[in-house]
Formats: C-alpha cells, sequence, structure tokens
C-alpha cells in the first residue's frame, strides 16, 4: 500500500503532538548561584489543550529578602514548612519529563532549574526549551503592545489569569501567550516542533525563504544535490528522507557555517531516490567523486588513494604506488596517504632486511654496497653478498606481512618498542608503533577486500523497518543494483529480477574492487550489520582467523589508551 503524506511537509514532530510543559518560578533574588527557589508552577498543555499542573512552594534554606516578598507575597513563613530544593526539583522533573519547557524570559528560570540540578547532584536532562519573549519580539509588533513583559502580552492575548509574580499564575498566563504565538507563527507555514524552535535570529529571513527549495521533493530515501544558478553541484548528501533533510538545512539544527554559505548560494535541489539506504549511501560517494562539490570535504578524490607493492624483480623491494596492477606483484592497502603508506613501508623496513634502495639490481652486475648495508640493515644483494635465492627468503616473510599475517611482526616490533623504552628512547618507540599501526590498517583493509573483489556475484537481504525485505547484488566489491520488496510479498521474484538488470562487472585486479575501496568498504559494513542474510554467493567470503583484523583489535586498547595519554598532556 502506498504512504499517504499528511497536509503538511513532515519535518520533525508536528505541534499537535508536542508535550509543552509551561514553567515559571519564583526567587530570592537574580542570581542562581546565590539565589533559591521559592515557588515552582507548571502547566503541562499538549494539542492547545491542559493535561496537568504542577506547583509548590519551596523552602529556600535562607531568608526572603523583604522586597521579594512584597512583589510575590511569599513569605519566610510560607515556606518554613515547605519541601526543600532536593525534594521538590526532582518532583518537578518527573512532571516535566519528555516535554518541551517554555518559559517566558526562560534564560532565569532554566538558569535557576540548572543550579538546581547541580546542587542536588541532578544530570540536567537537556529539555528542548522555547522562550516566549524571543518568539514574541519576532511577532508582536510594538504597535500592539507596548512591551514584550507577560503581562502586556496576556492582555493582548486575552488570556483569563491575570500574572501576579506567583508562579503557577504566571504559568497559566504563560500558556495562553503561548497558544496566541503558535497561532501567528502558523500562519507563517511553521508546523512542526524543529520549526518552531528555529524561528529565532541564528536563523536569517533570506535562509528561512529558501525552504521552497525542498517543496516537490520525494520523502523517500536517496540522494539530494544542491546546486547553484548555473547548475553547479555544490553539495552532496544522503537521507532516508530527502525532503526532512533538505528542509532541515533551513532551519536552525543545520549549525555548520560553512552550511549557511551554501545554502546562501543554493537555487535548486535534485533528489535521486534510491531503492534501499545502502543504495542511497553508495550514490552519495560517487556523486562525490564525480563532480567534487566544493562544500563535500570528504570522499571528494578517491583516486588519491595509494598502495604499498612489493615489486616483482630478482631482488624485490617495497613501493608507494597509484594503481593495482596485474602483474603478479603483491598490494596492500589502500592506504589514505602518503604519510600513512610511507609509514607501512618503515614498519616493514623495521624488522625485515629488505633493500631500500630503488634502482633495478642485477644479480649479475655486482655494485658497491650502501650504508644500510654496512648497518646491517640489508643483505646487500646489491653487491652479490646476497643471491636471488637467498634473498628470496625475506621477500617471503615481506609477502606474508602484506598479506596480513603479521603477528610476528607485532611480536618483533613489540620487542623493538619494549628495547627502546627500557634505553629511554621513548620519542623512538613511539614511531615504531606508529609505523605499526599503518602497517596494520593497510593490511586489514585490503584483506578484507581482497575476498570481495573476487566474488563474481554476492546477494544479500536485511529487513526493511517498513516491512519486506532490502535487497542488494554486489559483484566484484561494486554494487550492481538493490530493490526493496513490499511488506508481506514474496522477496525471490525481486531477487531474480534484480539479478537479471543487475549492473555487468568486469573482474578487477585484486586486491582493489570493482568499486573504490570507499564502496566496497561501505558495501562490507552493511553485509555485516546485524540482520543481513546472505542470499547467494558466488565465489569464498573469508578471512583468516590470525589475520591482520586480530591483530588490529589487540592494537585498539593500546592506541585509545595512547589517545586519551595524549589528550590529557594536551589539556595540562
Amino acid at each position: 500500500m502506498a504512504m499517504v503524506q499528511g497536509t503538511f511537509d513532515d519535518l520533525g514532530t508536528a505541534l499537535s503532538t508536542v508535550t509543552f510543559v509551561v514553567v515559571d518560578l519564583e526567587t530570592t533574588g537574580g542570581s542562581p548561584a546565590e539565589c533559591g527557589i521559592t515557588e515552582i508552577g507548571a502547566v503541562k498543555v499538549r494539542g492547545g489543550e491542559v493535561v496537568g499542573e504542577f506547583q509548590t512552594l519551596v523552602n529556600p534554606g535562607a531568608p526572603i529578602p523583604a522586597f521579594i516578598s512584597v512583589l510575590t507575597g511569599i513569605t519566610d513563613s510560607m515556606v518554613a514548612g515547605a519541601p526543600r530544593v532536593e525534594a521538590a526539583f526532582p518532583a518537578f522533573l518527573e512532571f516535566a519529563r519528555g516535554s518541551v519547557l517554555v518559559a517566558h524570559n526562560a534564560g532565569f528560570d532554566i538558569s535557576f532549574l540548572k543550579a538546581a540540578a547541580r546542587r542536588t547532584e541532578t544530570e540536567w536532562p537537556g529539555f528542548a526549551v522555547l522562550d516566549t519573549v524571543h518568539l514574541a519580539r519576532q511577532l508582536v509588533r510594538r504597535d500592539e503592545v507596548p512591551n514584550h513583559r507577560l503581562g502586556s502580552l496576556a492582555r493582548l492575548f486575552r488570556s483569563p489569569t491575570t500574572p501576579d509574580h506567583r508562579a503557577l499564575h504566571d504559568a497559566r498566563a504563560t500558556v495562553d501567550v503561548l497558544h496566541g504565538l503558535l497561532e501567528r507563527v502558523g500562519s507563517l507555514g511553521v508546523h512542526s516542533l524543529e520549526e518552531l524552535l528555529d524561528y529565532g535570529s541564528r536563523v536569517t529571513p533570506a535562509r528561512r525563504r529558501k525552504r521552497h527549495l525542498a517543496d516537490g521533493l520525494p520523502d523517500a530515501p536517496g540522494v539530494y544535490l544542491f546546486k547553484d544558478g548555473q547548475g553547479r553541484v555544490l553539495y552532496v548528501g544522503t537521507s532516508v528522507s530527502i525532503r526532512t533533510r533538505v528542509r532541515s538545512y533551513f532551519t536552525a539544527s543545520e549549525h555548520r557555517r560553512r552550511m549557511g554559505e551554501m545554502v546562501r548560494i543554493a537555487e535548486s535541489v535534485s533528489p535521486v531516490v534510491c531503492a534501499t539506504t545502502l543504495e542511497a549511501e553508495v550514490r552519495e560517494l560517487r556523486l562525490i567523486a564525480e563532480h567534487k562539490p566544493r562544500y563535500n570535504r570528504r570522499s571528494r578524490h578517491p583516486e588519491k588513494a595509494l598502495w604499498v607493492k612489493l615489486t616483482v624483480e630478482p631482488f624485490p623491494r617495497l613501493s608507494v604506488v597509484r594503481a593495482v596492477a596485474d602483474d603478479g606483484a603483491r598490494y596492500a592497502g589502500p592506504f589514505g596517504s602518503r604519510t600513512a603508506a610511507e609509514a607501512a613501508v618503515a614498519a616493514v623496513h623495521e624488522v625485515l632486511p629488505l633493500r631500500q634502495c630503488v634502482e633495478r639490481l642485477s644479480p649479475t652486475r655486482p655494485r658497491s654496497a650502501c650504508a644500510l648495508a654496512e648497518m646491517g640493515r640489508c643483505g646487500a644483494p646489491c653487491t652479490g653478498a646476497q643471491s636471488v635465492e637467498e634473498y628470496a627468503g625475506v621477500v617471503e616473510r615481506a609477502a606474508l606481512l602484506l598479506a596480513g599475517d603479521t603477528r610476528d611482526l607485532l611480536d618483533s616490533l613489540r620487542a623493538r618498542m619494549a628495547d627502546l623504552s627500557a634505553a629511554e628512547r621513548f620519542e623512538d618507540a613511539r614511531v615504531v608503533r606508529e609505523r605499526l599501526v599503518a602497517l596494520v590498517r593497510g593490511t586489514t583493509r585490503s584483506q578484507r577486500l581482497d575476498p570481495l573483489a573476487r566474488i563474481g556475484e554476492l546477494v544479500a537481504a536485511r529487513r526493511s523497518l517498513l516491512g519486506g525485505w532490502e535487497v542488494v547484488c554486489v559483484r566484484h566489491g561494486r554494487l550492481a543494483g538493490s530493490t526493496s520488496s513490499p511488506r508481506g510479498a514474496d522477496p525471490m521474484p525481486y531477487i531474480d529480477a534484480l539479478r537479471a538488470s543487475a549492473e555487468v562487472v568486469a573482474p578487477p585486479v585484486a586486491p582493489m574492487p570493482a568499486a573504490t575501496p570507499e564502496e566496497s568498504e561501505k558495501i562490507l559494513r552493511w553485509l555485516e550489520s546485524p540482520g543481513v542474510r546472505i542470499v547467494e554467493v558466488d565465489g569464498a567470503w573469508t578471512c583468516p582467523v590470525g589475520g591482520a583484523a586480530a591483530v588490529r583489535a589487540e592494537l585498539e586498547p593500546l592506541e585509545a589508551s595512547r589517545r586519551e595519554v595524549a589528550g590529557f598532556a594536551g589539556v595540562r
């Protein structure tokens, strides 16, 4: 059955369903650090109707100043038997749980409530807060009222309650002001909680007026492209609801400065509806790589990924390259930067006497030795001191390292770090550790990508949140197609149709998949997520138990500890 759209664009929570708790406090003074609460009054409303009230006097634990008693009518004798804030405040929190707090001049009341939370060692729940003064200043003209005080607004909106500096009375009057303001803001097209909270100074009128760019966009998963007046793509994003996400850019919920600049330039939004959320995420990556939008910071240059290659020659060496070739060489990666790739190479050189010179060596034409050979860091195959066969043993160990068999390496580098630490060469030990982490990360990626790149076809399914199934077809690590079956329908016909219509993908040179590594890794995360079922697989999808992923898992606590210590040192 097709979903029926409501009257209004569905951005967040409809105001008719929101529970507001309108609160007012009376206090012994204006400083929450030095003064106490003497009364709490609150009214709970939903859909324009009052659904509950809360009122209590509070013993502030100190005498009430005379001028405050004159103003509020609350005396020391009135609060003598009242509960202290340690009892009154938790009761109010229970009453207000799950609501949006509303107050007139909310900064005052909320500051005292937060002070009460600190005093009672209670975690502040992080309520959304609406200030009727702030809203009134935008909606009520000065020719209507002399000022925006509660009494003036209560008269304007014909509240039957006259504010008199008693908490519950003032809260009741604020409810009527709130409802009057909601009527006005509703005529301006604000129909959701998020839009109401956004109706403030942080969102300029010009930005708010651009909400029309979301008109007609689908309430479906997919990709959206913000474009300028010349049709150039400014930004690419993805969402489970294109319309809802795009509309959020014109509200205060979008607080990134660069996005505000992007919205000012944007003149149109193009949607790309996708059958599944995974397809939307993959299409986002591809569109960013294609258009390289200036407001997308990530995934703009997948072609810059680097690999570490063990060359094929009589005396192989490690080299950092930009592509995987069908040359019989061993590859590890990809690495996100040259620094990371070179650190991985250095990790191998820490434990293996693999040559580091870049010239192509001949076993029949010896040459003079370099400094590394004199230091014992290389077997000097260049001089003839090491034959091709002898050097092949070193190469085999290097190939195992790049294949992800890094446990021996881990043991060797741990011993190396221990020796450096014992010699109080702590900075050198840190460098060795960082090199180890870079190598393990790179070999983990290639070890995960290699099996997926070799699989001709993998079909998997996952239950949709709306019922039915999300089905994806992956070929050689590339998303070749996806579809969704409706609730209650047999998914097999949809799967058969997907396989017949999916993109034809040529086999790549493993471990490089037929897609960008980032796309394949996104697919892997989806395949490994809870609830995914493998329907069909043409090949073997495996990962060795003792591979690099296991070593990386061992290193993660060490890295977390290192970051924590570094952060502490930075704070000091």
